[in-house]
């Protein structure tokens, strides 16, 4: 067991907060960061029967057992507990007593947001970071690049050292056996597990709803609602385009990336290093690794996770804009191993077109060695695998 690098915003929001909530991914290690992080509170799991059936039937009477506080393992699975947990903080506004942990993001914060508005802060925990296989690993680490990406982050496959392609497809059987049927009546499982491989066939891109519907033999509504449901159970993360007031030639819809590239791969068909680094999607697989490190490094910050792509109507494109003091830092994503001129040509063009918006960029590649260039640095994926990645990483003077 690690530290996970979330652990210091997570204390620190319970010494002012009544409740925090943690969601994210199952299996991203919420339940056993509660457990390490607040030892002393009674864990107790909703997902078990009589526990769920007591919570739900008799909420008053079953929080009347927890008046000093407790760790509250998957609350979406009682999702009427958040309104009585209001008046208890109300009556009683202790900061940490509650730390509630749930998978289900949209169902989740909804309930949250309405019933515990002012008394909650809420963090998201993804899977490991790579700094954090990092250190779980330590000399054992080899770090391959394509096993990397084959054997994605979650937890589990590194704690327990398993099988990425049989503990993936467990975790993908279990998705489909419990959190769909929890989240909305799927009928036809085969087709939706048609629809969630195209999508891993399109991890990078740009989204096209009519295309995916054609492709799966459903209707765009049907395609939109599945969209929706993978969002809504941390399967997918649609990046949205960066806008100005004046960019009606800014492209309008949302790129398609998984918030475990493990598990695209895994859709993918993808098995050994070797088929990972021949893969005609090799790149977008490494821009979503990239695009989820940048995401994890933010969240585990407590901070909001505000990120956007960038691509004119010319197809000049950014692969991914962060904020900084105002301003935007662009980094564009290149699989290659080799620095090519090309890689330049969108932050040029974004800085440029926008100067004032331009807080500086940098490459981030798939080579070994980073370079040192007057306009646009260029850092190698390597530079996070001990450090957080972080936008201080990639700025230009950054050591």
């Amino acid at each position: 067991m690690i530290e996970r690098d979330i652990a210091a915003a997570l204390l620190g929001l319970s010494r002012q907060y009544p409740v925090v909530t943690l969601t994210g991914p199952r299996q991203s290690g919420k339940s056993t960061l509660a457990k390490m992080l607040f030892p002393g509170k009674p864990f107790v799991s909703l997902e078990e029967p009589d526990v769920r059936r007591f919570a739900t039937e008799d909420p008053r009477g079953f929080l009347s057992g927890y008046v000093d506080g407790a760790v509250f393992d998957e609350i979406q699975r009682v999702p009427d507990l958040p309104s009585y947990l209001q008046g208890m903080v109300d009556a009683d506004p202790r900061a940490g007593r509650f730390i509630l942990t749930g998978s289900h993001q949209f169902e989740l914060m909804t309930r949250v947001s309405q019933s515990l508005a002012g008394r909650t802060a809420i963090l998201r925990l993804l899977p490991f970071t790579l700094a954090e296989t990092q250190r779980m690993a330590g000399t054992q680490l080899t770090p391959d690049l394509h096993r990397i990406v084959l054997t994605g982050f979650y937890p589990r496959i590194h704690d327990l050292g398993l099988d990425p392609t049989q503990a993936l497809a467990d975790y993908f059987a279990t998705y489909v056996e419990r959190d769909l049927r929890q989240l909305a009546a799927v009928h036809d499982l085969q087709r939706f597990e048609r629809f969630v491989r195209l999508c891993a066939g399109r991890v990078g891109q740009i989204v096209n709803l009519n295309s995916l519907a054609n492709d799966t033999g459903v209707s765009h509504v049907t395609a939109r609602a599945w969209l929706d449901l993978l969002q809504t159970s941390y399967i997918i993360h649609l990046l949205p385009p960066w806008f100005t007031n004046s960019g009606k030639r800014l492209i309008k819809s949302p790129k398609l990336y998984f918030y475990d590239v493990g598990l695209a791969c895994w859709l993918l068909g993808l098995r050994t290093p070797e088929q990972v680094m021949r893969d005609p999607l090799w790149g977008g697989l490494f821009e979503n690794f990239i695009l989820m490190e940048a995401m994890k490094d933010r969240l585990n910050a407590g901070i909001n996770p505000l990120m956007y792509f960038y691509r004119d109507s010319e197809g000049n494109e950014v692969d991914l804009m962060l904020p900084v003091d105002g301003r935007w830092y662009a980094i564009e994503i290149k699989a290659g191993a080799t620095v090519n001129p090309d890689y330049f040509k969108g932050l040029r063009t974004f800085a440029s077109h926008h100067p004032q918006a331009s807080a500086g960029g940098c490459v981030l590649f798939g080579g070994d060695q980073g370079q040192t260039r007057s306009d646009w640095p260029v850092y190698s994926w390597r530079s996070l695998l001990c450090r957080p990645a972080s936008t201080r990483d990639f700025e230009p003077g950054a050591e």
